[in-house]
């Protein structure tokens, strides 16, 4: 691959619904670059973004890809990225490294859910952006019914560059409203409008100067004084909107066909921002900030965007330059961990392929393998020069499975094997439940985790069994009882005698477990037995006296008790306190405490009297409703119990067009009704592990 100049690149990342083309048109942009010398179908498994496995089987990306292609002097750095919602980590990832974004529309469809989604991650890092509607070729597909909902939807100066010569069956080329040429077929050359374009393209032309003008002052007077600007003037003033994001370019074309993306690939060179237009903030371990730029003189700032766990190659880290030089045959520095590295070679990403480099200078993307301590989100930098580049932030996990090894030999594969996979993915969770004891792998949605759970038997051979986590309830009191338990051993040999009494009382919500012996007087207990006493209640806490849930929020207080001089043991006094926790709690009026999540749900307005029904049958209490440009937005809060699935039955209510968001609030008692089924079934899985 040649070598480029920051100047000379540019850092795009593809977003939108998922089936809109983004990876079609990446692998049409890499064949007419000449990259590749055959064009690939996402049918047919064989395009260069989309090389994963899992990709394939599917038909759908599953994770980002950058495609580079080389066009007119300048390199595109194309990060593809899925339109699918549960794969929101790799969009995030590639949306952290790019410079700007390019918005792919369904001319027939129009904005959706998955486009709203990736605008507004767009929006989170401030990068310009331009719409390209892709399938003009479709049936049905309208351009003006498109750019219309585009502007229904987003706020922006929202105007074409290009035109379409026809629609649907008849769509044959477009026409750049700058030069006012058409570029027919696969767009290789220019020719003139057809006559019957004519009048359109003039109107729509005085639309875009329109809008270049506003994008620079000394443009802006020289329209309103009447003077005609030169296309120069016209690109220029379009350039600096697009940068500043008042103005949002749309193009349009056919990625499936080949036509129009010669002229948009044009457009990228010439409208988006390169590299040097941008700096960012970096931290120092002083807790200072030093603002970077793209310049290859400056210190070592490299961002791991992306990591791939290869079973053969080892761990692949993706990486975007945002200051310096990365060179291959030396020595770096990589935090969080504070490890140093060592580099033997850096590399040119092109789908699955790595083409060898010298070095990756400031704004490139590269690769390098076998960094030992370096995940994704981490910095790679200089020792001398230490710094930390801020990474995304990834919304919370909506969706987990228990798992459990298949086998004995899984068994020892796990532990390791999840650490590897979460590393990869930053939507990943893994952790043990306290509450239940299980092992609970959370992410995005029932494909995110099928991906996972396959991913790691294919690479690393460890199958896993999953389930329908339990919920993790806990249990606690609503007043004060009292009561004693008096143990008394005396069978043979040395006796054991201990009297405990105690009273517990309710605590605040997150009060957690206190324990007080002060109300004891008169040496009735031994100061010598209070952690003997304290012990034995503890160890009732983790499976509580009702169902086997954790207990929290209670406070137990001794105030009295009685020893024997000869018999009064440690072990005496667990048992007592042990006892006495059990009776006391049990007539304390105890209850079941479920949590309680705060849910955010987005679907198209036509779906809100489904959402809020079957919100209602979830026993969810709706804190809040919006209507905003054709989408509804719910916020409401609902028991995890009856959430655990949700991410499937959203998808079927809605045809795939809704989204959620959700995050733990509080625990509140669960209902008696309820509650009575969920005592039973542990009273019942009790008796069969003990049988």
């Amino acid at each position: 691959m040649a070598s480029f100049t920051t100047a000379q690149l540019r850092n795009v990342t593809l977003i939108g619904h998922s089936s809109s083309g983004k990876t079609t048109l990446a692998e049409t942009m890499v064949f007419d670059t000449g990259a590749v010398s055959r064009r690939g179908r996402v049918e047919d498994g064989t395009t260069v973004g989309d090389w994963d496995e899992e990709a394939i089987r599917r038909r759908i990306s599953v994770a980002s890809s950058v495609i580079p292609c080389e066009h007119k002097g300048h390199k595109i750095n194309v990060l593809d990225t899925p339109g699918f919602i549960d794969f929101v980590g790799e969009i995030k990832g590639a949306v952290s490294v790019a410079d700007a974004g390019i918005v792919l529309i369904d001319p027939v469809s129009g904005v959706e859910v998955g486009t709203e989604l990736g605008w507004g991650y767009l929006d989170e890092r401030e990068l310009p952006r331009v719409v390209f509607v892709n399938k003009m070729d479709r049936e049905n597909a309208n351009f003006q019914r498109a750019l219309d909902n585009l502007r229904e939807t987003f706020s922006g100066t929202i105007v074409p560059v290009q035109i379409p010569v026809g629609e649907g069956g008849e769509f044959k080329g477009v026409i750049d409203l700058v030069s006012m040429k058409a570029f027919m077929g696969d767009g290789a050359t220019a020719s003139e409008i057809p006559g019957n374009m004519a009048a359109v393209a003039d109107d729509a032309r005085t639309q875009l100067i329109e809008a270049a003008a506003e994008g620079d002052d000394e443009l802006i007077m020289k329209y309103l004084e009447g003077e005609e600007l030169t296309a120069d003037e016209i690109n220029r003033g379009l350039k600096a909107g697009i940068a500043g994001g008042k103005v949002i370019a749309v193009f349009c074309g056919s990625a499936a066909t080949n036509v129009g993306i010669r002229p948009f690939m044009d457009a990228i060179v010439a409208f988006m921002p390169d590299p040097t237009a941008k700096t960012i903030t970096a931290q120092k371990p002083d807790g200072s900030e030093e603002t970077l730029r793209a310049d290859a003189t400056g210190p070592l700032a490299a961002f791991v965007f992306k990591t791939v766990a290869d079973p053969y190659v080892g761990k692949i880290s993706y990486f975007r330059v945002f200051s310096g030089v990365m060179r291959g045959d030396s020595r770096i520095y990589s935090l969080p961990s504070g490890t140093e590295e060592r580099v033997s070679q850096v590399f040119h990403p092109r789908g699955k392929e790595q083409l060898p480099a010298t070095e990756i200078t400031a704004g490139d993307i590269g690769i390098v393998n076998k960094l030992a301590a370096t995940g994704t989100n981490h910095t790679l930098c200089d020792r001398g020069h230490q710094l930390t580049i801020q990474p995304p932030a990834y919304p919370d996990p909506l969706f987990s499975v228990a798992v459990t090894p298949k086998t004995k030999a899984d068994s020892a594969k796990m532990g390791p094997t999840l650490g590897r996979a979460t590393e990869e993915d930053p939507t990943l969770e893994v952790r043990t439940e306290h509450g239940t004891g299980e092992v609970i792998l959370s992410g995005m949605g029932e494909v995110h985790l099928d991906l996972a759970i396959r991913r790691m038997e294919q690479k690393f051979g460890l199958g896993l069994l999953t389930a329908v986590p339990k919920v993790p309830y806990n249990e606690s009191i609503t007043r004060s009882a009292s009561d004693y338990h008096r143990h008394k051993k005396q069978t043979g040999g040395a006796g054991q005698f201990g009297e405990v009494h105690m009273e517990i009382k309710p605590l605040e919500r997150g009060g957690g477990f206190e324990f007080d012996t002060s109300r004891v007087f008169g040496g009735s207990i031994q100061n010598s037995f209070f952690p003997s006493i304290e012990k034995g209640i503890r160890s009732r806490l983790d499976r509580g006296p009702l169902a086997g849930y954790p207990v929290v929020d209670v406070r137990c207080e001794v105030y009295d008790g009685k020893m024997h001089p000869v018999d009064s043991k440690d072990i005496a006094f667990q048992i007592a306190g042990r006892e006495v926790f059990k009776k006391t709690f049990l007539a304390a009026g105890p209850v079941l405490l479920e949590p309680i999540m705060d849910v955010t749900i987005t679907v198209p307005e036509e779906y809100m009297g489904d959402i809020m029904s079957d919100l209602n049958t979830r026993r969810g209490r709706v804190q809040g409703m919006e209507q905003n440009k054709g989408k509804g937005v719910v916020t409401a809060q609902v028991p995890l119990a009856e959430m655990q699935r949700y991410a499937i039955d959203l998808r079927s209510i809605t045809q795939g067009r809704g989204v959620y968001s959700m995050k733990f609030s509080h625990r509140e008692p669960v209902p008696a009704h309820i509650a009575d089924g969920i005592i039973a079934q542990a009273k019942r899985e009790a008796e069969a592990e003990d049988e």
